[in-house]
């Protein structure tokens, strides 16, 4: 039985999501963990790049306007230190000249806050994989 569970822990995509906002992090957190993710959540930048943990990642769910770092430099720094894994940015300053941005910063999708939930997990499980879309 303790075998079973491990075996399904680790089959379930590891999905980090940083956002500022603790309302909205917890929202998010438990809307993809009821899809089946495991899911680390962090309040900043800092707190995610202090987390040697976070590299096997299969996606990576970020807010645009944090106070520490913004989501496109983070996903810069995460890059940079070998993670290759596909991103989605979130913003409640959603403009077609920050899209493009966030595109050419390797961003697979962007979405503006509010945000419809089915619209956020059905991106992070089709970008993640191992979860039905």
């Amino acid at each position: 039985m303790q075998e079973q569970r491990l075996t399904a822990a680790a089959a379930r995509p590891k999905i980090l999501v940083v956002e500022d906002d603790p309302g909205v992090r917890r929202s998010l957190q438990l809307l993809l963990q009821g899809r089946g993710f495991d899911v680390r959540s962090y309040a900043s930048g800092a707190a995610l790049l202090a987390d040697r943990t976070t590299r096997d990642a299969a996606c990576f769910v970020a807010d645009y306007a944090m106070p520490d770092i913004d989501g496109m430099a983070l996903l810069r720094e995460l890059r940079a230190d070998g993670w290759n894994g596909p991103a989605v940015l979130i913003t409640a300053y959603h403009s077609p000249t920050l899209e493009e941005r966030a595109t050419i910063e390797g961003f697979a999708r962007v979405f503006q806050k509010p945000l419809m939930d089915h619209v956020l997990t059905d991106a992070v499980a089709k970008l993640a994989g191992g979860l039905d879309a």
